[in-house]
């Protein structure tokens, strides 16, 4: 499940569950605007069962369809292949889209014109595109896209080519690459089904080799058989036909807890408060508290999570850190809350 946001997330409410990007759990705000776009027949939410028995709880009625059960936990690069070629057999030019379900978008409905030219691009020019995202400040969480030529658009997109990409770099490389243009990328992902089969098996024979696995509908030997890899990795960082679309709107990977000081505002002091919350004489702290109240006094530039007879304090520049945290604590406490 990962850590970042230990202790309030755990395996029985993962972070998709969680009321991060607003007052509502991650996953909520995703398909919503996922229905903004397509119909509900055309949504698929993929996910561990377990999972998907969960979100059921939080998000609206949809089609049995719409649910599509993972056989087992695999990176992106094995699930969207899966994915595509389900779809592909009946529509091999449906254009798929990958949504995220941690992001924030704003305004959500900017997100719907973008995706349409991003798609009709993935058609004309039969290719895989990334949507893109301006940096506003040296980021070392994300991963950068370095641009190449123009691609033109009637929709007046700005699309380019993708030259390559870069993994999270360091303070001084980030700020290098905020002042030479390069985009944030984002995860969200367009294409049509058919060409991203055609790259999977060209550039990912890892996971291209066992495809034929899907034909026999023997989906759990599919991913038995491919590694726990990402579609960045496996196929968008090797194939030579990439591009991108920069989006026009507001956008952040809430990450960490120093995220929700964006996805959730903040006082005129920078203070972020999330439940039973006050902050007297104090600044820059981001407080998420679950049942009882908590109250800071002459204190700044804190990050306090309070929940389940817990409370963790951490300055705020400690925060991508948080595993470290886990790494020293005793067994009873990290097992206890561990996520």
């Amino acid at each position: 499940m990962g850590s970042r946001f230990w202790p309030v997330s755990t395996p029985a409410r993962p972070k998709q569950l969680l009321p991060l990007g607003s007052g509502r759990p991650l996953i909520a705000d995703t398909v919503e605007r996922a229905l903004d776009i397509v119909a509900p027949g055309s949504l698929r939410i993929l996910a561990g069962q377990d999972l998907l028995s969960r979100f059921k709880a939080v998000l609206p009625p949809l089609p049995e369809e719409a649910l599509m059960a993972e056989p087992m936990a695999r990176g992106t690069g094995p699930v969207l292949a899966w994915a595509a070629h389900r779809i592909g057999r009946e529509d091999p030019e449906a254009v798929l889209v990958s949504l995220h379900s941690d992001h924030v978008i704003r305004p959500p409905d900017a997100l719907g014109p973008v995706l349409h030219g991003a798609a009709r691009l993935a058609r004309r020019e039969n290719a895989l595109f990334t949507l893109s995202a301006r940096p506003d400040r040296p980021e070392t969480g994300y991963g950068y896209i370095r641009t190449g030529p123009r691609i033109e658009n009637e929709a007046g997109l700005e699309a380019h080519r993708v030259q390559g990409f870069v993994e999270k770099p360091d303070r001084e490389t980030a700020e290098r690459y905020l002042a030479e243009g390069y985009l944030w990328n984002t995860g969200m992902f367009v294409w049509t089904a058919r060409t991203f089969l055609e790259e999977i098996r060209r550039w990912a024979p890892e996971i291209g080799e066992h495809l034929h696995l899907l034909d026999r509908d023997d989906d759990l030997g599919f991913f038995q058989a491919c590694p726990n890899v990402s579609v960045d990795e496996a196929v968008l960082e090797r194939s030579d036909r990439v591009g991108t679309v920069a989006a026009p709107f507001e956008w952040d990977d809430v990450g960490s807890w120093e995220a929700l000081s964006r996805t959730r505002g903040s006082d005129t002091a920078g203070n972020t408060m999330v439940g039973d919350v006050s902050i007297v004489d104090g600044a820059g702290n981001i407080v998420y508290s679950e049942g009882d109240q908590v109250v800071l006094w002459g204190l700044s530039d804190l990050i306090v999570v309070n929940t389940g007879g817990l409370a963790v304090v951490m300055p705020r520049e400690r925060a991508p850190r948080l595993k470290d945290l886990l790494q020293a604590l005793p067994e009873g406490v990290r097992v206890r809350h561990d996520d």
